[in-house]
């Protein structure tokens, strides 16, 4: 007898009790994006490697060791499935030029994939929401896509989401701070782990935000880089805290958030909840203003964050808020001659109307029919058998407060249905 096939470690099923919470969550989210003017944008799982390169940077961890990456001999192509959206929305703005007419607001969803090693939080195949404001070059859209976070965690319930603020200056500004933070890490070689040591001249920035104890302190008597930033870089970033202290918006600066890609200049955030441990950031983002010239565009300023499905979807599992599976309103039950093509026609009638209706399949006797009916949670039975047919009736029997059931005629039963659910 052969083995029986798994998933993929890290990349995971997800069943239909657990799917229905996905649906809600979903449902939320997109419907929030509409109600604030983003228009969805599908890309292609599978993108030429050099996007990647070129967009996230060849000295990140993502690039490094974390990319699904394959030579495609048939075609001579380097292909990677693609580790974050933000690369492939502005390569299908670019390649359609989508900002012809002006600044887009877009949004995305779906897997993404990184070869990481897999634990509470962190898959290799995960899925996220992204949001991306292309061409707007002002603080005040880079307050609206953290406002839109703030109102999703209310509409959402969940508390205890906080948001950490760091603006990481011009390419220039940034250049400049990591040439003296490279020479005080170097300073300190004795005490940065093997990690640090491995980004000491190909991504130093990302040192600031090791979690290691030892490098920590290392890091804690870095330059500042607020130190290195001009007028127009500050002027942004005082802009975008003004907007969100008006708007109620709590916040902390934190200077050693960098986030983990290249592309990034001026705003980054991160909303973080402390009940996911290390695995506590559950949304990040910040502006990329020169990612359309890296990967061969016209110069466009552009901001944008994206968001873990399940890290969210766990942690309103987690505080009791996630939302039930929808039950559905009726179980029809059929047994006879002549019964099965008039219970398909009920069963049309109503969920035509807008109503969650459950028909019996697979035979059965009637007993065995009402403990599946009973199983499915509906609120009511309809039962059509033959003496019903006859009458051009159905029994209702209620499910769940034990009244007593009557019959219904066929003519007043699609229209006093709504009646009917509301009192059982």
């Amino acid at each position: 007898m052969k083995a029986a096939l798994q998933a993929i470690r890290g990349m995971n099923d997800v069943l239909p009790e657990e799917a229905a919470r996905w649906l809600a969550f979903e449902r939320k989210v997109e419907d929030l994006f509409e109600r604030w003017g983003y228009r969805n944008i599908r890309m292609p799982l599978v993108e030429h490697t050099a996007l990647f390169r070129r967009a996230i940077g060849e000295a990140t961890d993502i690039v490094e060791k974390e990319m699904y990456s394959w030579r495609d001999e048939l075609n001579g192509e380097d292909l990677t499935l693609r580790p974050e959206g933000t690369a492939s929305c502005v390569r299908a703005a670019i390649e359609h030029n989508l900002l012809y007419d002006g600044p887009k607001r877009l949004w995305y969803a779906g897997p993404m994939y990184r070869h990481e090693r897999p634990q509470k939080g962190r898959y290799r195949q995960f899925h996220q929401y992204g949001a991306e404001a292309l061409g707007y070059p002002g603080p005040d859209v880079d307050a609206e896509l953290i406002i839109l976070c703030a109102r999703l965690w209310r509409e959402l319930g969940l508390e205890g989401i906080r948001l950490e603020l760091n603006t990481i200056g011009s390419p220039d500004e940034r250049a400049r701070y990591r040439a003296d933070l490279i020479r005080h890490l170097e300073a300190h070689h004795a005490q940065l782990d093997a990690d640090a040591r491995r980004r000491l001249h190909t991504n130093p920035l990302r040192v600031l935000d090791s979690k290691n104890p030892a490098v920590q302190a290392v890091v804690a008597g870095a330059p500042d880089m607020m130190q290195y930033l001009g007028e127009a870089s500050l002027v942004h970033f005082e802009g975008l805290q003004q907007l969100l202290a008006a708007a109620g918006v709590g916040y902390a600066v934190n200077p050693k958030l960098v986030r983990g890609l290249d592309y990034y200049n001026l705003t980054v955030f991160e909303w973080i909840a402390d009940r996911l441990g290390a695995q506590g950031t559950v949304c990040g983002g910040g502006r990329y203003d020169g990612l359309f010239a890296l990967i061969g565009g016209k110069p466009a300023p552009a901001i944008g964050f994206a968001l873990g499905c399940e890290r969210l979807i766990g942690l309103l599992a987690d505080s009791g808020r996630a939302p039930a599976p929808r039950l559905p309103d009726a179980y029809i039950v059929h047994q006879g001659e002549g019964t099965l093509e008039p219970a398909f026609a009920l069963s049309d009638a109503l969920r035509a109307a807008g109503f969650a209706v459950v028909q019996h399949a697979g035979g059965g006797s009637f007993k065995s029919q009402m403990k599946k009916a009973d199983a499915s949670g509906a609120r009511l039975a309809l039962i059509l058998g033959e003496d019903e047919l006859r009458a051009a009736a159905v029994t209702v029997k209620p499910l769940r407060d034990g009244r007593p059931q009557w019959r219904e005629p066929h003519a007043t039963l699609a229209q006093r249905f709504p009646e009917l659910i509301k009192a059982h």
